[in-house]
């Protein structure tokens, strides 16, 4: 249990250290920190539960956007600002960096393998925050008029 919390805080810290890259405002670094923090653990969970990284990807992607998403309504700041600081640690740049070097050793099995790894991993990452993103977002109340009557729906 001590794990999950230790996995959990290094992943918001390093998320968060990893928005000062992205000039993201102060006032945002927490929310960004506990987004990364929420997909990596998923992350760690679904492994833990014996799903492959791929599956594994794709379960944590959907709560690590709908929480940037929920952040985002929060402080009334764009999607992205949250999401692209909270996929940091489900990025598979290690796979990407071994498929070029397996190309570059000219060991091409290997390099079918790793890349093929990684391009459903950053498929399943994209298609959870597709499925995510597609959902519908609460509809913003309309300010009354003056003499009180409500404001016709836009």
């Amino acid at each position: 249990m001590i794990e999950y919390l230790v996995q959990f805080l290094v992943a918001a810290v390093s998320v968060a250290c990893f928005g000062v890259t992205f000039q993201v405002p102060r006032r945002h670094m927490a929310a960004c920190g506990i987004g990364g923090g929420v997909g990596w653990l998923c992350y760690v969970l679904c492994l833990a539960a014996g799903c492959s990284a791929a599956m594994a990807t794709f379960f944590a992607a959907l709560p690590l956007t709908l929480a940037c998403r929920l952040f985002a309504i929060r402080f009334r700041a764009p999607v992205t600002l949250f999401l692209l600081c909270g996929i940091f640690p489900l990025v598979p740049g290690a796979g990407i960096y071994y498929t070029a070097y397996y190309f570059l050793q000219g060991d091409g099995e290997r390099m079918a393998d790793r890349g093929f790894e990684t391009v459903k991993i950053a498929l399943a990452l994209a298609l959870g925050i597709a499925l995510v993103s597609a959902l519908p977002l609460p509809r913003r109340r309309q300010p009354a008029k003056p003499d009180g009557r409500p404001a016709p729906p836009a």
